[in-house]
């Protein structure tokens, strides 16, 4: 059986539009996990959504701004770590966080013999 550890899972709901220093929001979360060595990131370009403002984010024939999705999963210690960062980056939008147990799979190498 796989070893399995206690993890966070953060969601981040946020606009195609949305920026950071000028480069796309997502980019810069992304960035922002790999200096701080985030276990793992994947983001999402959903088709349809909207937040507070209740404005629909969606992709259109004369524009689009579709929501994106950013998945982050790592110990809550480095999680805390993120947190402020992440804090500076979203004007708007929302985080959901949720307890998780995480399963490291890593790739034998050559000498394993797998």
């Amino acid at each position: 059986m796989l070893p399995r550890q206690p993890a966070k899972l953060l969601r981040l709901h946020f606009s195609e539009h949305d920026r950071f220093n000028g480069a796309p929001l997502y980019e810069a979360v992304a960035d922002a996990c790999r200096r701080l060595g985030i276990a793992g990131i994947t983001v999402f370009r959903a088709v349809e959504g909207y937040g507070e403002s209740a404005g629909m984010h969606t992709r259109r024939l004369l524009g689009h701004d579709q929501p994106m999705v950013a998945t982050i999963v790592d110990t809550a210690e480095n999680v805390g770590r993120l947190m402020p960062e992440l804090a500076q980056m979203l004007d708007t939008g929302m985080i959901a966080i949720s307890d998780v147990e995480m399963i490291r799979i890593e790739a034998h190498g050559p000498e394993s013999g797998t």
